[in-house]
């Protein structure tokens, strides 16, 4: 082989080596803090590192400002857009927020949305009822659920299709329905056979956001 030809491999050689030295570093971001708000830019201390970012700049760091207004920024760090009010920061070991837990409902032949969960590790089922105040059972479902609604719960006066009723207003453990899990929900027994399905009220909904895709219901995690 020729001095030429080897001195042409030692060039590139050192050139491959020269490009992976020049790669961008990955940072394990401990914490950022947005320190100044102004429209399109915002002043980031990361790390205790400061930098003035314009719209679609990105530090040394990885973290890129995505918008900025006298009010939020929002940032990108390894692909997760998180908005920050002035001072808002993460602190101790910046992870990655994991996407919310989200329940996808689709309608019944009678447009109701019924829907799989569980009441404190019992299986039940649901119908979706923003009409509803709290998450509402007959006394049979109750009493399968092991609520001693009488003498743990709070009595009441509901008004309902069939007139004013009497409840009797309960703590629930848990509630989940898929992934989505919420604790210490409010609940009401009626003391009587109504409603057949346990309804999913807005003690439980006021804590998701719901929004509709066609025909299709999304109850997503806040």
């Amino acid at each position: 082989m020729s001095g030429a030809g080897i001195g042409t491999r030692i060039a590139r050689g050192v050139l491959s080596l020269a490009l992976i030295c020049m790669a961008p570093t990955a940072f394990a971001i401990d914490k950022i803090v947005v320190v100044g708000l102004f429209k399109d830019r915002a002043v980031v201390s990361i790390d205790g590192r400061q930098h003035v970012l314009s719209a679609g700049m990105t530090s040394p760091e990885g973290v890129t400002l995505i918008s900025a207004n006298s009010r939020e920024a929002v940032l990108e760090v390894d692909g997760i857009r998180t908005a920050y009010a002035l001072g808002a920061h993460i602190g101790s070991q910046y992870k990655k927020r994991e996407a919310p837990s989200t329940v996808t409902v689709a309608p019944d032949l009678q447009g109701m949305y019924l829907v799989n969960g569980n009441i404190n590790g019992f299986q039940v089922d649901f119908v979706v009822d923003t009409g509803a105040t709290y998450i509402a059972m007959n006394r049979h479902q109750a009493k399968r659920l092991g609520l001693d609604y009488k003498l743990e719960g709070r009595q009441a006066l509901s008004s309902t299709a069939a007139g004013i009723t009497k409840v009797y207003l309960v703590n629930l453990d848990k509630v989940r329905i898929g992934d989505i899990e919420i604790r210490d929900v409010p609940g009401a027994v009626h003391d009587g056979d109504h409603p057949a399905i346990i309804l999913l009220g807005n003690s439980f909904l006021n804590q998701l956001n719901l929004s509709r895709e066609g025909d299709m219901l999304q109850l997503m995690q806040k």
